[in-house]
């Protein structure tokens, strides 16, 4: 089987569940210098914006064969400043970000590839990291060795290891970053390599060989976040799924997304049925009018078949004006009642008596007694040890820790 084919399968195989898609891994390539800033001027007067361009053009062809879904900065000999190239980069949502160069030294004699990476053990005072870079160390030096290892065998350059660096592109992000230094345009060996397509095609699949090499950490938009060791718990599980490779841990919970989780947690199938399917349109809960359709609930919906299963549980309320918002966020009230509902279709025990344990629960709350009940069960917590905010939205984030607690 073809690289290209196994790349294709197992996008087939990796689907997901908010909605389900199937994802490649996004790589954004930024090919360096351009437009006003021509970079390096080597042997011949060879521009380092075009060396740059063309290679990151070949390196971007050859991923988008294995089936990575790539971008690039620049496309053209234009200009981008450093910062825009950052700010593109983190508007992505990508997993991995590579800049492609090639180097200049006074002393022409000096030759040879290198992979610059952020290194936090080696900080500069005067050239701070992101917060989130600065954690990043261990995956972007094994990008960078990946990248290196593969480059130097390809085009046969001179090994000249990793450096860290404090270089912009490379400590100012939010996933693992590397800048390629893919040869001397001041040397005359590597400056006909670099003049050479042939040659540029070597260092490219190099380039690409590397990329294909190291696997990204699962959810990158997580690697920092409080929440990754439940979110990890909770995917190893198989209860929770990510957008393509991230988890989106600040965006709110839909109510599509609960109902999809709580199957999973409770199978609803086996739940005792509270409605039977019925033709009337005339009760307003979901669950009591299992035939009745919904103008934002279409057959297609990617959540349609587990509102289905959830309308015989009396699970959501529909909305008067004839629709049930599956894609409207969910509150934590909302899911604390909810939750416990489930829990007590599923396991006996006594009623929740009222304990005031948060400010913004008063015991009139119509969820005071399911918060209560999960509080003293360890599966949910407040916003700070005094307040609950019912009221507000419940992340992505926040339902993983409460599952893994759940499960706990």
């Amino acid at each position: 089987m073809t690289l290209l084919k196994k790349w294709t399968l197992l996008t087939l195989l990796l689907t997901f569940a908010f909605p389900y898609h199937a994802f490649a891994y996004k790589i954004v390539l930024d090919a360096g210098h351009g437009g006003s800033d021509p970079g390096a001027i080597g042997v011949g007067g060879l521009r380092e914006t075009d060396v740059n361009l063309d290679i990151t053009m070949k390196v971007k062809q050859a991923l988008l064969e294995r089936g990575y879904d790539v971008v690039m900065t620049r496309t053209t000999d234009t200009f981008w400043s450093l910062a825009e190239r950052v700010a593109f980069t983190n508007e992505q949502k990508a997993d991995l970000f590579v800049s492609i160069h090639a180097n200049a030294h006074a002393n022409s004699n000096v030759n040879g590839s290198m992979v610059l990476y952020y290194d936090n053990n080696y900080p500069q005072e005067d050239y701070p990291a992101s917060s989130t870079m600065s954690q990043l160390t261990p995956y972007s030096k094994d990008l960078a060795g990946h990248v290196q290892d593969a480059l130097v065998a390809s085009a046969g350059t001179k090994d000249l290891g990793l450096t860290p660096s404090a270089v912009y592109v490379a400590r100012m992000g939010i996933i693992p970053s590397i800048l390629v230094e893919t040869g001397f345009l001041t040397n005359k060996s590597d400056a006909a390599l670099l003049n050479s397509d042939a040659a540029r095609s070597k260092i490219a699949l190099g380039i690409a060989n590397g990329i294909s090499a190291y696997e990204p950490p699962l959810f990158t938009d997580v690697l920092v976040h409080w929440s990754r060791p439940a979110v990890l718990r909770m995917k190893n599980k198989g209860i929770i799924e990510g957008i393509g490779n991230n988890y989106e841990p600040d965006r709110a919970l839909t109510r599509a997304e609960f109902l999809t989780l709580m199957d999973r947690v409770f199978t609803f199938s086996k739940l005792p049925t509270v409605c039977e399917a019925k033709s009337s349109v005339t009760s307003s809960v979901y669950g009591c009018n299992a035939g009745t359709s919904y103008s934002d609930l279409p057959a297609s919906h990617w959540a349609s078949a587990v509102f289905a299963k959830a309308s015989k549980l009396n699970l959501l309320q529909g909305y008067e004006d004839g629709t049930i918002r599956p894609n409207r966020a969910i509150t934590r009230g909302e899911v604390a009642d909810l939750f416990n509902r489930l829990l007590q279709m599923t396991s006996a025990g006594a009623p929740a008596v009222y304990q005031p344990y948060f400010d913004d629960v008063p015991k009139s709350l119509w969820s005071a007694l399911a918060i209560t009940n999960l509080k003293e069960k360890g599966i949910i917590n407040g916003v700070t040890d005094t307040s609950f905010k019912p009221n507000q939205t419940m992340t992505r984030a926040e339902i993983a820790a409460l599952l893994d607690r759940y499960f706990k």
